[in-house]
């Protein structure tokens, strides 16, 4: 076994491998980059239009109907069309959304630029770790697919730190820049370059092996495969594909979620349902599209607010890099289970924080002594999460399906994921100015709490399984 694994190692094209892998993650980076650029441009949002808590809480939540319809549609049509006609369908729409977005003139064109862009970030969110899971060895999968998350960060990192200068250039975020247009509206074109370089890069990059056999595309995959793998593995690996597929050789399709048995929802189904819906649960994007206004309202000044953001990138980049090394050693579930009994235990600790705070001349909350508590707390709560469920949950949807419903449980898996983030994201400001940030972060620190054991009970460890021997 170990001579086959040699074997294995030597026929592998590694280069390929990771280049193919680090385009697909541009898609991560320009997901992470358009969910971010939303944070610094609140405020000239409100100016811009007018709007309210409620419609400013649905300028910045409209993406996420779009992620929603995104990641489901994406899911759905790659069986039909393919991984990388999605990804380029996905980068035409980030270039139209970040143009469109920074142009609009009223509400209403915002919103339907902003559902745009939320169409390509839900198709990557889900065809970008499916695609580098589908290309990957099992050996090192996890790695590869994590740093799917580290672009997602580096895309908000990006996002936090184009923010920051281009507002503190102009003066700020409302304030005139180039050509007579806002700072706020630049921060969205930003986005043209890297979206234009995902467009033509994806152009140079395979299809999915697996995509080419679900399709009867035999002679294709056993190219794509023997390119990867080595002429030999490649044809070894093709079988196994064959193998793992129904008996009848079906194209994918909804119903394969049911068991053929019982005629239920498979259980792996609900497990990934399970895993999307509790990653928002515990308010992390609260943290990425309203950090600036969480901070404004603790206290602090916009300038402030958007560097506390860009140290919170860098945190978050940090421990991305500390799951890319060990996932494969560790694995999945391990890593689950601390980032949940870490996030509970920091949002707990801010929640204390808020909740004894004091009110400025203002009526604004005033942290005083223990701002530097809450700092604390929220940079420890970030490394927790993006050491955990930031990058396992993606790696774990786009690995724990079998070939068959891949596609299909992606889809859904994916529409729950952005479903829940439009609900507390949407929520956020309507609860800030109800409950306030004690009450909203009281309940995801609840939503931690009850992830711990839905990780204990229902999660199965993916480390080291091939595909083709995930169970259904």
């Amino acid at each position: 076994m170990a001579q086959n694994n040699e074997n294995n190692e030597n026929n592998e094209n590694m280069i390929m491998i990771i280049l193919v892998s680090c385009v697909a993650t541009i898609g991560g980076f320009l997901f992470g980059f358009d969910s971010g650029v939303i944070n610094g441009t609140v405020d000239g949002l409100q100016n811009a239009f007018g709007s309210d808590s409620v419609g400013t809480g649905f300028n910045v939540s409209s993406m996420l109907l779009g992620c929603a319809v995104g990641a489901f549609s994406a899911g759905r049509l790659a069986d039909k069309f393919g991984r990388r006609p999605l990804l380029m369908v996905a980068a035409i729409l980030f270039i139209i959304s970040a143009w469109g977005s920074g142009i609009a003139g009223t509400s209403f064109e915002f919103v339907i630029f902003r559902i745009l862009g939320g169409l390509a970030v839900g198709a990557a969110s889900v065809m970008a770790p499916a695609y580098i899971s589908e290309i990957a060895p099992a050996r090192f999968r996890g790695t590869l697919t994590s740093v799917q998350q580290f672009a997602i960060i580096f895309g908000l990192f990006s996002a936090f730190v184009s923010n920051y200068f281009l507002a503190d250039y102009a003066g700020s975020s409302m304030a005139q820049l180039w050509l007579g247009y806002q700072a706020w509206r630049w921060m969205f074109w930003i986005e043209l370059i890297p979206a234009t370089a995902f467009l033509i890069a994806l152009f140079f990059i395979p299809e999915s092996p697996r995509y080419l056999v679900i399709s009867n595309n035999n002679e294709q995959a056993k190219k794509v495969l023997g390119n990867l793998y080595g002429v030999l593995d490649g044809e070894v690996k093709m079988r196994e594909i064959e193998i793992s597929l129904a008996k009848d050789h079906h194209k994918p399709r909804l119903s394969d979620l049911l068991d053929k048995v019982t005629g239920k929802i498979r259980p792996i189904m609900w497990v990934g349902i399970g895993l999307a819906v509790f990653q928002q649960l515990v308010g992390i994007n609260v943290v990425f599209y309203y950090g600036a206004v969480l901070w404004q309202a603790a206290g602090f000044s916009e300038s402030d607010a958007l560097m506390i953001n860009m140290i919170g990138g860098a945190v978050s980049i940090a421990a991305v890099f500390v799951t890319m090394y060990l996932i494969d050693k560790v694995g999945r579930k391990p890593f689950l289970l601390v980032g949940s009994i870490g996030m509970t235990i920091t949002l707990s600790v801010m929640v204390y924080v808020f909740a004894n705070s004091g009110v400025d001349a203002n009526g604004n909350l005033s942290l005083g002594d223990q701002g530097i508590v809450a700092l604390i707390a929220a940079n420890a709560y970030v490394f927790f999460f993006n050491l955990s469920w930031g990058p396992v949950m993606w790696v774990m949807l786009g690995e724990m399906f079998p070939n068959q419903i891949r596609g299909s449980g992606l889809a859904i898996a994916g529409f729950a994921q952005w479903s829940a983030n439009f609900l507390i994201t949407w929520s956020f400001p309507i609860m800030l100015s109800g409950i306030g940030l004690a009450g909203a972060y009281g309940l995801y620190a609840l939503g931690a709490f009850v992830s711990i054991f839905f990780v204990v009970k229902f999660v199965i460890e993916t480390k080291g399984k091939e595909l083709e021997e995930m169970p259904g």
